[in-house]
């Protein structure tokens, strides 16, 4: 008979991360299942200072070793696997990965987000050729040289500044006339010698044959198309939720992201949801792990309401 866990969790970002320490410190048996890197977006930020208690220089990949060491101590186990399908009509969960089978009495999707297109001319023939979508992994590729980061929300502005560690000069590209992140992380912006902005522009094409020479841009109020030599372009204009794999299986908006209540229930009893995968106003490390703790929470009270633990 197959092993059954009281929840699986599907993803080891923070929000997995969180999850897997609440469950297993409440005695669940619990599994979390990663198909890449432990850590998500987290893995790759470089400074966390908005985070509560990081004030010693936190980096993404320390908070996220930490928190699995944490889970880890409890009891939480770790599979690396990549879940292909999922059943989740029974009382009984089922996860099919490319390793083998598992089952649970509930599930937690923490499964994430990734970086979305910019969609510019060549932009995935030039990726990893100086198109990149982590400055944190690709930073030091472009000491002193030139690089332009297009967007304009937090991620654009946190990840230009770390930029300036190792670039020469640094271009903001924004499609609007004012920034969208937070106004400390633009004083921090506007304060910086190493850092230009455009304005109202986007990029329409990346030029170069086998590496990335420069960037044709487009004023949206004007028109007007303009050259930007750079050596190297950064894109961070929003995410994509990873759920694919549950189209069909739970309720999903328009955009793709997993439709939960306040308590992270989905419309299928014993299947949660936690972090960027949810339906939410805001994505941060801190929001990501409060799902997960709400996550393995409720799914604690899930099993002792529906689950005699002498027939199951």
């Amino acid at each position: 008979m197959a092993h059954i866990y009281d929840t699986i969790i599907i993803g080891g970002g923070p929000a997995g991360l969180s999850a897997g320490l609440y469950a297993a410190r409440s005695k669940m048996d619990t599994l979390i299942i990663e198909r890449s890197k432990f850590g998500g977006q987290t893995a790759t930020t470089d400074e966390l200072e908005n985070y509560p208690g990081s004030i010693e220089n936190c980096t993404g990949p320390e908070l996220i070793e930490r928190m699995r060491k944490q889970a880890e101590e409890f009891g939480t186990k770790f599979a690396k696997d990549e879940i292909t399908t999922v059943d989740f009509s029974g009382k009984i969960k089922k996860l099919v990965g490319n390793k083998e089978t598992y089952e649970a009495k509930t599930i937690i999707i923490a499964s994430g987000a990734y970086p979305r297109l910019a969609g510019f001319e060549s932009e995935l023939e030039l990726r990893g050729k100086g198109v990149s979508y982590c400055a944190t992994c690709d930073a030091d590729f472009f000491t002193e040289l030139d690089v332009a980061v297009i967007g304009g929300g937090d991620s654009a502005l946190t990840e230009s500044i770390y930029l300036t560690k190792f670039a020469d000069n640094v271009t903001i590209i924004h499609r609007r006339d004012q920034f969208r992140g937070a106004k400390s992380i633009q004083d921090k912006v506007f304060n910086n010698p190493k850092i230009k902005i455009i304005y109202d522009s986007v990029v329409e094409a990346a030029k170069g044959d086998e590496i990335l020479e420069g960037l044709t841009l487009k004023n949206v109020k004007t028109g007007e198309a303009s050259d930007l030599k750079v050596d190297g372009c950064f894109v961070f204009v929003g995410y994509l939720p990873i759920s694919e794999l549950f189209t069909g299986k739970i309720k999903l908006d328009e955009a793709g992201y997993i439709i939960t209540d306040e308590e992270m229930r989905t419309d299928i009893p014993g299947v949660f949801a936690a972090g960027d995968v949810r339906q939410k106003s805001l994505r941060q490390v801190i929001t990501a792990a409060a799902d997960g703790a709400i996550a393995a929470t409720n799914a604690e009270h899930y099993i002792e309401n529906e689950f005699d633990e002498l027939h199951v």
